[in-house]
């Protein structure tokens, strides 16, 4: 039963009927920053810009977000947060504070996504880049089908254009088209060998391919080139779970819990496994009382209570 609830991907899912939600938040070094909220299951970006350390997205979808927040001259923060009926109060409204600090902010890829063109990269047609642009609001009115249109047409007058194909990737791994993701990946590395999201990106689909010996190669460097990213880390853990070296796993399923306690890799469940094949049965039942704290909403919440309470007996 509890490898039943270790295992499962789903996120929140929107219901027939359920409400839509208000996100509002502010960030703690108040400057002025673009910021951003991307869609961890679906395909969903949408962008506002921030005078004083506040912002707000409206009718969002229940499920779990990541936060961009990119401030010039500092770089980019991301975290998680998960937008469902526990967060919210009576009129679906949900209130976050981002506390971030300098050391949270990185500078490289958050450049070349702010609707802005690696220095490489200066060549791609204008065309292209709008391209770029209109598929970023097909996302925001979650108009997948069209997005994805641009975005091939962009790749299509720009092969070169490493944002595209990246985003194109992201999409295709959000829909499960993995062998397409990798594909879309490779382009985007192959387009500009520095970008990190990609690397990054591709790290994370070879190990939904199994194809660990790979994934380890580029899940390593990400971590290498980002030490303090959750996802790098996530996936560099997920890596060494599947290949059977869970004392590196539980390494650094412990360091992306520490820097985003609440991201969407879901580090607390893989720690419990870990723990749960260890026979550490307390360590097992504190790993999914901190999944829960962060993911109130999670569809078999009910199930992982009796688990804790057994794993406490």
């Amino acid at each position: 039963m509890l490898r039943s609830l270790l295992l499962a991907v789903a996120v929140v899912a929107a219901l027939a009927g359920e409400p839509q939600y208000e996100l509002s938040g502010r960030f703690t070094l108040e400057d002025r920053a673009s910021v951003s909220l991307f869609g961890v299951a679906s395909p969903f970006v949408a962008t506002t810009l921030s005078e004083d350390g506040r912002f707000s997205f409206k009718k969002l979808e229940p499920g779990a977000y990541t936060i961009s927040v990119f401030i010039p001259g500092r770089g980019e923060a991301r975290q998680t947060v998960e937008v469902g009926p526990s967060n919210a109060d009576s009129h679906q409204r949900i209130a976050v504070t981002l506390a971030l600090k300098e050391s949270d902010f990185v500078v490289g890829d958050a450049l070349r996504r702010q609707h802005s063109i690696p220095a490489r990269q200066l060549a791609v047609p204008q065309k292209a880049v709008r391209e770029y642009e209109d598929a970023q609001k097909d996302l925001a009115r979650r108009d997948v089908d069209s997005a994805v249109k641009r975005l091939e047409h962009a790749v299509e007058i720009a092969p070169e254009f490493s944002s595209a194909w990246n985003n194109l990737g992201t999409i295709a791994y959000q829909t499960r088209q993995f062998p397409r993701a990798e594909e879309c990946f490779r382009a985007a590395l192959d387009a500009d060998p520095g970008a990190f999201e990609p690397l990054v990106n591709l790290g994370g689909v070879l190990v939904n391919l199994h194809k660990l010996d790979e994934a380890w190669k580029y899940n390593v460097y990400a971590v290498l080139t980002r030490p303090n990213d959750a996802l790098a880390n996530a996936q560099l853990g997920m890596t060494y779970f599947e290949q059977g070296q869970m004392d590196l796993a539980e390494k650094h399923f412990m360091q992306a819990r520490a820097i985003d306690p609440a991201h969407f890799s879901h580090p607390q469940l893989f720690l419990a496994e870990i723990h749960l094949r260890r026979g550490q049965r307390r360590e097992t039942a504190d790993d999914l009382e901190d999944f829960l704290k962060h993911h109130p909403d999670w569809p078999q919440a009910a199930r992982m209570r009796e688990t804790i309470v057994n794993l406490r007996r």
